[in-house]
């Protein structure tokens, strides 16, 4: 097969949403899964989690109208984020969405298009640096999702007005440690708020966040009795629907990024291995600084002190890693990159090399699930002199 590509491995797919539906099981009589969408919006990886019973968390009204595409009902989907558009809104209001409000003109829309039936969550934000000081995603800047705390009264007497329920509340914080004592203290914040305004709920939708994959720790069933332990403290919140909207902890392992050596350039200064790949397929962002990788096949090369692997980008910095006193890789021999599903794909920019081949791993081989896009995919709806 033609380098690079990506594999997603089924089996392994599988068994992290069974691991997760599993915890809530043994923690929560009700709960939903909601998949992160903006994690990794591959179709066919939609496909598989709408048919293992997860709701679509959307963020936007193109992944709304695609949710929809790949078969979602309205009442399968969560509505999140501030980037919703007015006919969106009104439709997933009037088809039974779970509705997350997060701006002001959502209330004015609510208050605009509601009708005697409508329920509609809110996202609050809470200060989790000033909680758990040091594992904030933005530290002391704050972050910038959900409404202030100080406005809730406020946003509760409007809802009486119009006459809607708050059916919930949700409550993600981004972090940078996804430790425990963070959902700790989202529920324990839940908690709080339910008890001041006594407030009679269907569900907390608590985000995601989570460690996943095999092995991870903390675990999922870790995370789920961390969060059952808070809620259960106070009867308001002990009969709560678990909303929990997991992304990176299901999809990040299961893929890997198959590349090829192309050439092999030893300067007077450096030894650069040249690939097919790119870092932008796998760190768009350029941060990471370690991968898994698996060089195959092995050769009784002379080990050199250093090799640098780099993309196939004009950009000089597009390098992946270093390879310390090991064999001097030789064309052919292909890298594996392994858990890299999360954040990846939908990053992809169309730079100099269009989008790859993704395969998917099953019991009998190896399925093409999305094809390689050419000049063909490339000028669809475009316009030129």
């Amino acid at each position: 097969m033609e380098t690079p590509y990506f594999v997603i491995n089924q089996a392994e797919l599988t068994a992290n949403i069974q691991e997760l539906k599993t915890a809530l099981a043994q923690t929560f009589s009700k709960s939903i899964i909601g998949y992160s969408f903006k994690t990794n919006a591959l179709p066919w990886i939609l496909g598989f989690m709408k048919e293992a019973g997860c709701y679509a968390e959307v963020v936007s009204d193109d992944e709304y109208q695609l949710a929809q595409t790949i078969g979602f009902s309205p009442k399968q989907i969560i509505y999140n984020g501030p980037a919703k558009s007015e006919a969106t809104f009104v439709e997933a209001l009037n088809n039974g969405a779970i509705i997350n409000l997060e701006t002001h003109r959502e209330l004015r829309w609510l208050e605009k298009y509601h009708t005697a039936a409508t329920k509609v969550g809110l996202r609050l934000q809470i200060d989790i640096e000033a909680l758990c000081p040091g594992e904030a995603a933005m530290g002391e800047l704050g972050g910038r999702f959900g409404f202030q705390l100080t406005e809730l009264s406020e946003i509760l007497q409007f809802l009486q007005k119009i006459d809607v329920q708050l059916a919930g509340i949700h409550l993600h914080s981004s972090s940078k440690t996804r430790s425990l004592k963070i959902y700790q203290t989202l529920a324990q914040q839940a908690v709080a708020i339910i008890n001041q305004y006594q407030l009679q709920l269907d569900y907390l939708d608590i985000g995601g966040g989570f460690f996943g994959g095999a092995q991870a720790k903390p675990s999922f069933l870790d995370y789920m009795t961390a969060i059952k332990e808070q809620l259960y403290q106070s009867p308001r919140s002990a009969d709560l629907t678990l909303i929990v909207e997991p992304g990176a902890s299901l999809i990040a392992t299961p893929v890997s990024y198959v590349t090829s050596v192309i050439d092999v350039k030893q300067t007077p200064r450096q030894n650069y291995i040249l690939t097919d790949g790119s870092r932008i397929h796998i760190d768009p962002f350029f941060r990471k600084d370690h991968y898994e990788v698996k060089i195959e096949p092995q050769t009784n090369q002379q080990s050199v002190a250093r090799q640098i692997i780099t993309g196939f980008t004009c950009m000089e910095n597009d390098h992946l890693f270093h390879l310390i006193d090991q064999p001097l890789l030789q064309e052919g021999q292909e890298i594996i990159y392994h858990k890299v599903g999360s954040y990846t794909m939908c990053f992809n920019p169309l730079f100099i090399k269009y989008f790859p081949d993704v395969y998917v791993q099953t019991e009998t081989g190896l399925e093409l699930v999305r094809k390689r896009w050419t000049v063909k995919e490339f000028i669809q709806g475009a316009e030129w002199l």
